[in-house]
């Protein structure tokens, strides 16, 4: 039988051009990057500029770095999202922080993809294997907060599942004491 007619061959076989995978120190950088790009864009015209100044990769990849190295307990997970060897995107999750929370329901901490890697299931990838971690862990929610006037993300979290349960805050954003409105979506993970 030659190599084409086994069927376990799969050297001619395309490759996957899309995945995610758990992040490792040496995707810092490249994550630095992404949530540079991601948090400017997000935030600008709604954050002083000597805050948006402050979003440079080089902080992200140490901060990233620092918690890769010295990863928190529990049921915390970074995962990267690939366009073949790029990273394009990333997502953070941990155990859910709200007051309200049930014991078992964990967060979407931080969920970035590079404008020029969105529409092309990026992020759907990302949120599955958070969710696919999270229900391995027991998790039997997860929620994620959004700015309450950014429609994009929110019908994104929608799409995915996550609807809005009522929750919202004030998130101090700058040195001034500025404060932004984010509100909060959630879902069950179920088996």
């Amino acid at each position: 039988m030659s190599n084409h007619d086994d069927p376990h061959d799969h050297g001619t076989m395309p490759m996957a051009d899309a995945s995610v995978r758990r992040a490792s120190v040496s995707d810092t950088p490249a994550i630095g990057i992404v949530q540079a790009e991601v948090f400017t864009r997000a935030y600008a015209g709604r954050l002083p500029s000597e805050v948006i100044a402050a979003f440079e990769p080089v902080a992200f990849t140490r901060a990233w770095r620092d918690g890769l190295s010295n990863p928190p307990a529990g049921a915390h997970a970074l995962f990267v999202a690939l366009a073949g060897p790029q990273v394009v995107g990333f997502v953070a999750v941990g155990p859910s922080q709200d007051p309200d929370a049930p014991s078992d329901q964990a967060e979407v901490t931080v969920i970035g993809v590079h404008p020029s890697g969105r529409r092309q299931g990026h992020g759907s990838r990302l949120l599955n294997a958070s969710a696919d971690h999270l229900r391995s862990l027991g998790a039997g929610s997860m929620s994620a907060w959004v700015l309450v006037d950014d429609e994009e993300t929110r019908a994104f979290l929608r799409a995915a599942g996550l609807e809005p349960d009522g929750a919202h805050r004030d998130r101090v954003v700058s040195p001034d004491g500025s404060t932004l409105r984010e509100v909060r979506l959630s879902c069950l993970l179920g088996p």
